[in-house]
């Protein structure tokens, strides 16, 4: 079982980029899926989470600026990340739960590798 992140990248404070993560060795389309980032010295935090049923949960400091989407038949999660902040720097992780849905990193089964995000001022 991989999940293969990708999309990270240097980006100026107000841009955008799209992160994507490809599942392979199972298929992913019954589990709750989520992003979750660490920046430097911090601890890993919940960024976005997409239930089975397209349903979606948002951190307060990203509401409103990402969008998480899935793609079933590509087993493939995204997300779409608009008016990047400076605190948006970080590594993200993409990750896999078999829960219905949770925003704790410790109900997910599955992660990704990760993809750096930097986001200058």
């Amino acid at each position: 079982v991989q999940l293969q992140a990708s999309g990270g990248g240097l980006v100026q404070a107000g841009g955008s980029l799209r992160l994507a993560c490809v599942a392979s060795g199972r298929t992913f389309s019954r589990d709750a899926l989520g992003w979750f980032r660490q920046a430097p010295g911090k601890e890993r935090e919940f960024v976005a989470g997409i239930m089975t049923n397209g349903g979606s949960a948002y951190a307060d400091s990203v509401k409103g600026r990402f969008i998480i989407s899935r793609d079933n038949a590509k087993n493939t999660v995204y997300l779409q990340m608009n008016s990047l902040k400076p605190e948006d720097t970080g590594v993200y992780y993409c990750a896999a739960t078999t829960a219905v849905y949770s925003a704790s990193s410790r109900m997910y089964d599955y992660w990704g590798q990760g993809t750096l995000v930097t986001v200058s001022s």
